[in-house]
């Protein structure tokens, strides 16, 4: 059925159209007829057909003895890929020939041959098919290059609480299990998920990623199912969903929170079934893959206040990460900055920056109630604004730091980073680290040990 295509015939002759509509009718999935050629625009809007067989001459109309022409080229207007095959007399070959150039698909003449004339749409039907299948491969080509080019982050932390949950994504990313990550705004959940997919039996197939808390009501099923064109008065062509593009990858729904109950069963339908059906369509599109959640909401309290499903948080919970506040796990503060700077310097062509003792203090001492989103603002602003080779605490520009979380930086951890920092410039060569820190080689050795870098 999904291969049969729609097929709009337009001819005067009722007749005609009688005959072709019997002898039709079991090729295509559906088939209209229409004497009027005044209607052709509204019934092919409304329809979306893949091909049109149209009639070059109507008794009544514009009588300038190429009407075929004239609405060939209404039809192109409306949709510049219309598919149009001509029925024409032999005398009005010469006409037709300058319908081909003009954009028609091809010509049939009077009287036809049955098996020709099917020969003919079904050619017609696969030139539209394969339109339709370049145009989905654009938009998933465009929405795949988004998420390639998307910054190539890592995920950095050493802290114990971080070394828990590299254990967890060890552990799930080889199976198919959905798994919902937790955390406040700016915490890395979305890297986290790539993780995952990373790590999975997915990997070669792309993770598409959605953000659910800034998609309205209206454009949900249209940007997770997809939509036909026609379905509503914006959709000017076929919309590939977000579902349909991640299929045999991973699907991650971010803010996952923020989907209003009315909407909350279409999803939970999709995942149960593993099928979806576009806007405007009615025909099933099976779908695999593996889905990934993010909130920074508590859906148990959700649930208890009745705006989050149960059944849905059931489904998409299988296994949950939990992610820690970067105030936390403060043993990964300069880890992450220092990741940064060096992200930054290259970014910008910045000549080799490094951080004074005191903007260390200044980062380790500050809440970071933005998380590792703020810290990365926060590093980029003082790489731009900044002057000199240091980066100073009042770089940062931030604007206050917590006293009471204010405790003493000791020695050993400025020394620590102030070594990883050195390793990282000369490439862990560990005789030109030393020479940058002014120490020994038998000395960084032993601190390297000691710090268990």
């Amino acid at each position: 059925m999904q291969n049969k295509g729609k097929l709009l015939i337009v001819d005067d002759d009722k007749s005609i159209l009688r005959s072709l509509k019997i002898l039709l009718e079991t090729e295509f999935v559906t088939v209209k007829t229409i004497s009027n050629p005044n209607s052709i625009l509204s019934d092919y809007q409304k329809e979306n057909y893949d091909v049109v067989l149209l009639d070059m001459n109507f008794a009544a109309g514009l009588n300038t003895g190429n009407e075929g022409i004239f609405w060939l080229n209404e039809l192109l207007k409306t949709d510049k890929n219309a598919i149009v095959v001509l029925i024409t007399a032999y005398g009005d070959v010469d006409l037709a020939v300058r319908a081909i150039k003009e954009g028609a698909t091809d010509f049939v003449i009077k009287p036809w041959n049955n098996e020709k004339l099917i020969y003919t749409l079904k050619a017609a039907l696969k030139i539209r098919q394969s339109q339709i299948k370049i145009q989905m491969l654009d938009k998933e080509k465009d929405t795949l290059s988004a998420e390639l080019n998307k910054s190539k982050e890592r995920i950095i932390g050493s802290s114990p609480a971080m070394n828990k949950i590299f254990e967890l994504i060890n552990k799930v990313a080889a199976t198919e299990a959905n798994v919902i990550i937790l955390g406040e705004n700016g915490t890395g959940k979305e890297l986290i998920a790539r993780e995952i997919h990373q790590k999975s039996k997915r990997f070669a197939k792309p993770m598409i990623n959605v953000d659910l808390g800034t998609i309205s009501e209206t454009l949900f099923e249209s940007e997770l199912f997809g939509h036909k064109k026609g379905s509503f008065t914006d959709a000017k062509e076929d919309r590939t969903g977000r579902f349909e593009i991640a299929n045999g990858g991973s699907l991650f729904l971010d803010e996952i929170g923020n989907i209003p109950v009315s909407l909350q069963s279409k999803l939970l339908t999709v995942l149960q079934k593993k099928e979806i059906i576009p806007l405007g369509g009615n025909i099933p599109v099976p779908i695999d893959i593996r889905l990934i959640s993010a909130t920074n909401k508590n859906l148990e309290e959700l649930i208890q206040q009745e705006l989050f499903r149960d059944d849905l948080f059931y489904r998409i919970n299988t296994v949950q990460i939990e992610l820690p506040p970067l105030r936390e796990r403060q043993e990964d503060i300069i880890q992450i900055a220092e990741y940064y700077l060096k992200t930054f310097t290259a970014k910008y062509e910045k000549p080799q920056l490094e951080f004074s003792a005191e903007s260390i203090k200044t980062l380790m001492n500050y809440t970071w109630p933005g998380n590792i989103r703020e810290l990365k603002h926060t590093i980029e602003k003082a790489v731009i604004l900044g002057s000199g080779s240091i980066i100073q605490a009042n770089d940062f520009m931030l604007k206050q730091v917590d006293k009471k979380s204010e405790w003493p930086l000791r020695f050993e951890e400025i020394e620590k980073a102030a070594i990883k920092r050195a390793l990282s410039n000369n490439k862990g060569v560990i005789v030109e680290a030393a020479k940058e820190l002014g120490l020994t080689r038998q000395t960084l050795h032993n601190k390297i040990n000691k710090y268990e870098l």
